[in-house]
């Protein structure tokens, strides 16, 4: 029992740390283009002008 007094506390600090590292994600951009990467894979850059 006295284990939870220490645990319950961390668990709710990583929970939290875990939510503003996603918010923070979201605010610098990094889900705006999700279909972009998945293109990008697909392209094998052909289209440049070779020497």
């Amino acid at each position: 029992m006295n284990t939870l007094i220490f645990l319950i506390p961390i668990a709710l600090f990583l929970g939290g740390l875990g939510l503003a590292a996603f918010l923070w994600s979201l605010k610098s951009g990094q889900y705006d283009d999700v279909e972009g990467a998945a293109w990008r894979v697909l392209d094998d850059g052909d289209d440049k002008p070779q020497r």
